[in-house]
């Protein structure tokens, strides 16, 4: 008989919330594993792969250029190209986009792990909008050949790209939060999620300019986080080409904060009953 004293695992009421956030850090391998399952699936075994990365965004230029900048004849930021304004904006959008689909049905495509063994549930959230970047580094690559194309030169403030990506990161993880939490009860969701992406591209300042809204809703408007992320994208791209807007600005990072809090506190909430109703 071994001399080893066993050792004996105590679960205690109210001692789950207090770990929680230390096994986020405990289980960083298999975030980190997820995010690269990811990434490998989006691109493997598919038929034009990153290409698409790519070829979506031109063809949505295209599209907003001719509607908005031909048809419509809305003006752009300072001397700036159209279709460049246009893609500035497409950049930020698509990966917040990508980030709250992907996350959206994050817990239920891992249906299988979450029923069987434990981990925190928002490791497959948070992985599935990180694996959006990729697709907005492969977008931003050709951005910078355009650049070249209509002679933009970049200035300082593209230094300070990294801050708005990081604010449209907290905005999509927030939504996506929420909307994965809710999904695994009202499968519904998976349903409206798409038509929420749509209405917001078009509500949001990808194919004309902020500026273009009358300065006495111009606040108003700002209610969408995503209009100070887009508008801070192209500053930081175009330069003095581009709006700034700086209280719409504050007031868009108010709000991401306040969708990221709820979306965390809802996760949290729900995902206790997970492996139930999966």
């Amino acid at each position: 008989m071994s001399g080893k004293t066993p050792q004996i695992l105590v679960i205690e009421a109210g001692k789950s919330n207090a770990r929680y956030w230390q096994d986020l850090w405990r289980f960083r391998e298999l975030f980190l594993f997820l995010t690269w399952r990811d990434i490998l699936v989006r691109y493997k075994q598919t038929a034009i792969g990153i290409l698409w990365s790519v070829l979506r965004p031109l063809l949505t230029m295209a599209v907003f250029t001719i509607v908005f900048g031909k048809i419509a004849k809305l003006p752009a930021d300072g001397a700036v190209a159209y279709p460049l304004m246009v893609f500035a904006a497409l950049l930020p959008w698509q990966m917040f986009a990508n980030a709250v689909t992907e996350s959206s049905n994050s817990v239920i495509n891992n249906g299988d792990m979450v029923g069987k063994i434990y981990f925190p549930r928002m490791i497959l959230p948070v992985s599935a909008v990180t694996t959006a970047v990729v697709d907005f580094l492969i977008a931003l690559i050709l951005f910078f050949i355009l650049m070249v194309f209509y002679g933009v030169v970049p200035t300082p403030q593209i230094l300070l790209l990294p801050v708005f990506i990081t604010i449209g990161l907290g905005a999509a993880l927030g939504a996506g939060l929420l909307i994965s939490a809710l999904n695994v009860s009202y499968r519904d969701f998976r349903y409206v999620v798409p038509f929420l992406i749509q209405f917001g591209l078009y509500v949001s300042p990808v194919g004309f300019s902020s500026s273009v809204v009358p300065e006495g809703w111009r606040l108003l408007y700002a209610l969408n986080p995503m209009v100070g992320v887009i508008d801070g994208v192209r500053w930081c791209l175009l330069g003095g080409h581009a709006d700034l807007y700086l209280p719409g600005l504050v007031l868009s990072l108010v709000m991401t904060a306040v969708l990221l809090l709820v979306g965390v506190v809802s996760f949290r909430h729900m995902e206790r009953s997970f492996a139930d109703r999966i």
